[in-house]
């Protein structure tokens, strides 16, 4: 950890066996991934028409469902803000450790977070306040999408592609 607190620590300069843990903790974070859009658009709906159902309660074909209690979300969030807290802190690390500009960088950031926040908040939002809300839902899930997705996609390129072309420089 001590080489993060360094201005001028790349990925793409990671000894091989520091690479290989990260690709391996970022193949789980796919896979978490994969299982969260299964879960945000088979289960919970991928139209906000069927996201107010899941958190408001109603009929979609032939369910019924009733509205999520405030036990329900409680535990949901809480489970959530501690776990997702972690797993964005280990990935904006290894996202920062790139040689993306500044600019970028601070973007996908704000968008990585701000998708985090919103998809704690939209559920309690929707509950309790307007099912209109699910449209910020899904534009917190899109946010968090593109975020994550960067946090994942660049520190592989960077681990393994970049580095294998600054090794063999073009002639």
């Amino acid at each position: 950890m001590r080489a993060f607190a360094s201005n001028t620590y790349l990925l793409r300069h990671a000894r091989l066996e520091v690479r290989v843990i990260y690709t391996a903790f970022l193949a789980l974070v796919v896979i978490g991934m994969t299982t969260m859009a299964a879960f945000q658009f088979c289960h919970i709906g991928p139209t906000p028409d069927r996201i107010v159902t899941h958190y408001r309660g109603g009929e979609h074909g032939d369910e019924m469902s009733f509205p999520k209690t405030f036990r329900e979300l409680m535990e949901v969030t809480h489970f959530h803000a501690f776990v997702m807290a972690i797993v964005y802190l280990v990935l904006a690390h290894l996202f920062i450790a790139t040689t993306v500009a500044p600019g970028p960088k601070l973007a996908a950031l704000v968008l990585g977070f701000g998708g985090l926040a919103g998809d704690l908040l939209a559920p309690w939002l929707i509950r309790y306040v307007a099912g209109a809300f699910a449209y910020a839902q899904l534009l917190a899930w899109f946010a968090e999408w593109i975020g994550f997705g960067a946090f994942v996609v660049v520190p592989l390129m960077e681990m393994w592609w970049r580095q294998a072309a600054d090794e063999f420089p073009p002639e």
